[in-house]
């Protein structure tokens, strides 16, 4: 029997970035479906949210995510531009953000079309891999829509003229995470359980083992 996990994602997330190459060797090793369900980032979900954290915490963040990298052999470059746009200094977050909407619209119409991880990891891999500036230009995302196995153009149109009801599907992910039991991304539930962060997936697969999860031939 063909289990499922869901997957909360975001695309200005590092630490989703990250486990999208796991989670694809994952899906091709067991016998499991993973369903994509994409969020907005926390800088615009929770208003005022970077004003608040320690001061300490983004440096951090930045030494950790690029030795993560090192270690997995994942290339990771801060985004340019940000998926964000953001004054990092103030912790600013302005209504108007050109690029966020755009991508997460995008991956939830790829999610709804059964390509949610491939996607993901195409058009993340474009985002944050570090060879690509001005990933929002051109035929990037474009060719990752294609190397996803969808339609570059359906995928554009949808996200433009589908926007209303895209929005809608993800803030019903946002909530069904708040639900789960957790705010943050990479999140995956199984059976109802929560498994925070993209270093969690080892725990995740031991529970599915326990619960019947079975290798591919």
């Amino acid at each position: 029997m063909t289990l499922s996990v869901d997957v909360f994602w975001s695309f200005r997330s590092p630490y989703s970035w990250l486990i999208a190459p796991s989670l694809v060797k994952f899906r091709a090793e067991y016998d499991v479906a993973i369903n994509v369900r994409p969020v907005m980032p926390i800088a615009v979900r929770i208003d005022g949210f970077f004003k608040q954290v320690n001061p300490l915490w983004p440096p951090y963040l930045a030494r950790d995510v690029y030795r993560l990298g090192q270690m997995q052999g994942t290339p990771i470059r801060w985004p340019r531009p940000d998926p964000v746009v953001m004054d990092i200094a103030t912790g600013e977050v302005p209504k108007d953000q050109p690029y966020i909407y755009r991508i997460t619209r995008m991956g939830q119409a790829a999610a709804e079309a059964g390509r949610g991880l491939d996607y993901i990891a195409e058009a993340g891999r474009v985002i944050w891999g570090g060879s690509v500036d001005n990933w929002h230009e051109g035929d990037h995302l474009a060719g990752a829509a294609e190397r996803a196995g969808l339609d570059p153009v359906a995928l554009e149109t949808a996200a433009r003229d589908d926007a209303e009801r895209l929005d809608a599907a993800i803030q019903a992910n946002q909530q069904a995470l708040e639900a789960a039991g957790h705010w943050g991304v990479p999140t995956m539930v199984f059976e109802g359980e929560v498994f925070f962060g993209q270093d969690r997936l080892d725990v995740l697969i031991w529970r599915m083992k326990q619960n019947g999860l079975q290798a591919r031939a």
